[in-house]
């Protein structure tokens, strides 16, 4: 006698897994979409963050005059690179054609600066003007495109605190040797040219050279302007962490040894480059040079580097058009506890929870939904408020500043990132709270209360950093498209759009806090009853 045993046949605990997902997923979604609040609410929270934008653009207003009470000029003034720069100095200069070089030595470098005020004819110490040169004052040898403002460059200069430095183009700084300049330690600078390359060196004695650096200036002309250039950016006094008082500059410069190479033509000849329309340092009346023998003395202000935010410019960023973000994620929060506290309150979560008994499955099916709605909501505004609140911005002669497709494209998505990470964050809070006012209240004060008393500069700088440091709110990071320049001094303050960490970086502190918070809202709703 034989017997006969039925064997099941073999199914993948994978792919079982795997379509269990997918159906707890499909579930959550079509739950989702049929609940028209808040469906409506994501829409709600897509069209506010557009409309504070669009509010604050339109309340925006700038006035200014020129010379002689005429209008201003609301161009922003552009580098080789498109981006936004300052271009003012005292320029000494003569033309060069084809190949060629200048070697000086400059034995001294000093300044004045006017507190709170504007520079004076004639001013020195003790008569409106303190004594002092400011740290990136510079003073050297320059060759450039002509003498437009904004005109492609390379600079080798002596600075009040930063040693010599080879500059270029405004954005490029490279370090030479450190150290100030006095008759008895003076500094030797050379630049030469070489078709389209830049050669900087310095000396400390004029017969032993160190190469600084080289640069290439693409499509520069046979025939440039080479000579001696002095400049002084205003002074910022800094307290407690957050700006203060702060004027104009002047340095003055005194040069010797003076030596050309190359055919150079004419005689030398003094430019203010930037003109007349300086800002606080309009009276230029004592700004220029001096020649007794061979010793050059030159006096300028102004500064040649990259234009920043909150340094005297009305200019605005692509973050500046995306400010009613903040807005948009209270609203996404408040859809996204809902998601899950609705359940709770009326009692339907022991349903979900029975239908699909994997708690942590549902809890990821939930945050997957959520989720993906909301980087769609965040995805869709900020697309739509940049070209919006841009334009707005631009109808009142705002000076934008430039950006490359690539950052606009990083702050959009980045945007529906912060709009997708928030709304996971307020999910797993609802659910380890259970309920919706608690949850909605910790995240606006964990993301959305710091990043206002930072951008809105109602905190000192340092705290606002360490806000935009340490909190869910460093995420706002993401939106950054302003660049922080070594060679400019500013106070680089969230209220400026400079945020403490990197895009990315910034990012995931969020992504870690909510990955926290969702790794315990799984225990807890493990461990707790329905």
């Amino acid at each position: 006698m034989t017997s006969t045993a039925t064997v099941a046949p073999y199914r993948s605990a994978q792919h079982a897994g795997r379509d269990g997902f997918l159906r707890t997923l499909h579930g959550e979604w079509t739950k989702f979409r049929t609940v028209r609040g808040w469906v409506i609410g994501m829409v709600v929270a897509g069209l506010v963050t557009v409309a504070v934008g669009l509010l604050g653009a339109a309340g925006s207003s700038i006035a200014c005059s020129g010379p002689d009470g005429g209008s201003c000029d609301h161009t922003p003034l552009l580098g080789p690179g498109g981006e936004e720069v300052r271009d003012s100095m005292t320029l000494v200069h003569r033309p060069l054609t084809g190949d060629g070089g200048i070697t000086v030595r400059i034995t001294s470098l000093t300044g004045l600066y006017a507190p709170g005020g504007r520079m004076q004819v004639g001013a020195a110490p003790g008569t409106g003007m303190t004594a002092g040169v400011q740290p990136w004052a510079k003073a050297g040898v320059i060759v450039k495109n002509g003498t437009e403002q904004g005109s492609a460059y390379a600079a080798v200069a002596l600075t009040g605190s930063h040693g010599v430095r080879m500059q270029y183009d405004y954005t490029h700084d490279l370090a030479g040797t450190p150290g100030a300049a006095s008759p008895s330690t003076p500094r030797w600078l050379r630049l030469t040219r070489t078709g389209d390359t830049l050669t900087g060196y310095d000396s400390t004695d004029g017969t032993h050279w160190t190469t600084i650096g080289t640069a290439r200036l693409a499509g520069l002309p046979a025939t440039v302007q080479v000579g001696l250039f002095t400049t002084s950016p205003e002074y910022v006094v800094t307290t407690s962490g957050s700006s203060g008082d702060g004027g104009p500059s002047k340095a003055t410069a005194a040069f010797d040894s003076v030596a050309l190479r190359g055919r150079t033509g004419g005689t030398w000849t003094r430019d203010l480059v930037g003109g007349p329309d300086r800002g606080p340092a309009a009276d230029t009346s004592d700004l220029g040079y001096e020649q007794s023998g061979g010793t050059y003395t030159l006096t300028g202000s102004g500064d040649v580097a990259p234009q920043v935010p909150g340094r005297g410019s009305p200019g605005k960023t692509v973050e500046s058009t995306l400010v009613g973000a903040f807005a948009g994620l209270i609203v996404v929060a408040v859809v996204a506890t809902m998601f899950v506290t609705a359940e709770y309150r009326r009692g339907l979560i022991r349903t979900t929870l029975t239908a699909n008994p994997r708690r942590g499955r549902v809890l990821a099916a939930k945050a997957a939904v959520v989720g993906a709605v909301s980087f769609a909501t965040g995805l869709a505004a900020a697309a739509t408020a940049l070209p919006l609140v841009e334009s707005v911005e631009k109808g009142k002669h705002f000076p934008m500043y430039p950006t490359p497709f690539a950052t606009d494209v990083r702050v959009v998505v980045g945007t529906a990132a912060l709009f997708a990470v928030t709304a996971v964050l307020a999910l797993a809070l609802g659910t380890a709270l259970r309920r919706s006012a608690g949850a909605v209240t910790a995240v606006v004060v964990a993301i959305v209360l710091p990043y206002i008393l930072a951008v809105a500069a109602v905190l000192p700088a340092g705290p606002s950093r360490w806000l935009t440091r340490l909190t869910p709110a460093a995420a706002f990071a993401v939106q950054q498209s302003v660049h922080q320049y070594a060679q400019v001094s500013a106070d680089y303050t969230p209220a400026d759009g400079y945020f403490p960490l990197a895009p990315w970086a910034g990012f995931a502190v969020l992504c870690g806090y909510a990955a926290a918070a969702v790794a315990a809202a799984a225990v807890l709703l493990r461990r707790r009853d329905a």
